[in-house]
């Protein structure tokens, strides 16, 4: 039986979830679409990387429905819709509160649990309100939500409120309670009986605050224990499934180091961060091509011939849309299955063993149009972003080895460490 399968709302946040559940322990797959039970055989926990984050509501709703349904029919006992560590969302754009409703409404249940905390990406919550630390995997200040060099000025869903309580309000009718700390660290018996006073008392989704791994172990056993018959769904980082496995006791798996060189490395970017535009810069300055990419579709093709040739030529290559901010901004499918088939071209034309596609919201579509159908984790890189091999039936990314980072990712040398050449 499933211990857990997640949908996640983009594909940089799907490899997160994969990361933390794989490091725990239990033997994970992450899909591109919902698998089937024959698909999931032998395994304790799957994953779909969909792009509920660049869709309107109805749009989201449309698919959730099908997803969720299709999940369910798995068996699982969690069911867990992963959102980004920083909740990016909006009511028109990404909407986790339309998430929250067509999964109270496929699912049942008396409560949703809400856990955003994930204290290993550099995520906290405190009465309420999210903290982040300016690039996770690195030593960057946290700052409140609202406050953050980055987030709060995303070029789509800039977060501009911290309280999750008061920005997911925004996007759902239901009643949201909140169990603090002061109540995760009393005993276990006050902590369960504060979260059912909250259930009682008509609220339909719990949010958890959460600063630790000890908070995340009393929040997993909190969850697991409303799970019954039917799989109980939640909605979180991935530290909803941090929380779980910490209460679980899963045995930690080695994992090998990815530390074998992998030349030449292929990256393609379409964040807008400047954490990630900051790493654009280090490689560009530490012997890596790079390559400024046109957001127009057709002046982008451009740029692939010389970039093949680099990488023929064994030259480590960046090609990027952005180095860290954004005077003009595609949507995401556009600019995803740009780069999409920018690298299946490229990968094409040269040997190329590795590739690293930077930014949340455009992976899912440069991953479906790379033609994969599933990851498995080689290896941790940095914390969210592991190596991953593809599954690519018919497509040159079959067999590739494949990192997808958020646009906060990792240090500034991060693309050097995911070629093996630091």
């Amino acid at each position: 039986m499933l211990r857990l399968a997640y949908f996640a709302d983009d594909f940089t946040g799907a490899t997160d979830a994969l990361e933390s559940l794989a490091r725990a322990g239990l033997r994970t797959r992450l899909f591109l679409d919902p698998p089937s039970a024959a698909q999931c055989a032998g395994l304790d926990a799957i994953g779909v990387a969909g792009l509920a984050r660049s869709l309107a509501p109805d749009a989201m709703e449309a698919v959730l429905r099908t997803a969720f349904t299709k999940l369910r029919e798995l068996g699982p006992r969690h069911v867990h819709y992963k959102v980004c560590s920083t909740f990016d969302s909006s009511p028109t754009l990404g909407s986790i509160g339309r998430a929250i409703d067509v999964g109270a409404s496929v699912f049942g249940g008396t409560v949703v649990p809400l856990l955003v905390a994930a204290p290993a990406l550099g995520r906290f919550c405190a009465f309420g309100n999210l903290y982040a630390r300016y690039g996770i995997g690195s030593g960057g200040s946290i700052y409140r939500l609202d406050r953050h060099p980055s987030v709060s000025k995303h070029p789509v869903t800039p977060m501009t409120e911290a309280d999750l309580r008061v920005h997911l309000g925004k996007q759902t009718t239901k009643s949201i309670g909140l169990l603090d700390m002061t109540e995760l660290e009393r005993s276990f018996e006050e902590s369960a009986a504060a979260l059912q006073k909250l259930v009682t008392g008509g609220h339909e989704v719990v949010l958890f605050d959460g600063l630790n791994g000890a908070h995340l172990s009393r929040v997993g056993a909190l969850i697991d224990g409303l799970a019954g018959a039917a799989p109980l769904f939640s909605v979180g980082s991935s530290g909803v499934g941090s929380a779980l496995t910490s209460f679980w006791g899963a045995s930690a798996k080695p994992l090998a180091a990815a530390s074998r060189a992998a030349s030449p490395l292929l990256v393609l970017s379409g964040s807008c961060s400047p954490v990630t535009g900051g790493q654009i810069a280090w490689a560009r300055a530490n012997g890596f091509d790079g390559f400024a990419l046109s957001l127009d579709c057709s002046d982008s093709s451009a740029a692939l011939g010389p970039i093949v040739e680099a990488l023929r030529a064994g030259r480590n290559v960046v090609a990027y849309t952005s180095l860290g901010h954004a005077k003009a901004h595609l949507p995401a499918e556009q600019l995803g299955t740009m780069l999409g088939v920018l690298a299946r071209k490229a990968i094409s034309g040269a040997e190329v063993k590795r590739i690293v596609v930077a930014g949340g919201d455009t992976s899912s579509y440069a991953g479906r149009a790379l033609g994969i159908e599933s990851l498995e984790m080689l290896a941790p890189l940095a914390p969210g972003a592991p190596l991953c091999r593809a599954r690519a039936p018919g497509s040159p990314a079959d067999g590739l080895e494949i990192v997808f980072k958020g646009g906060q990712v990792g240090a500034p040398d991060f693309f050097a460490h995911a070629g093996g050449h630091s």
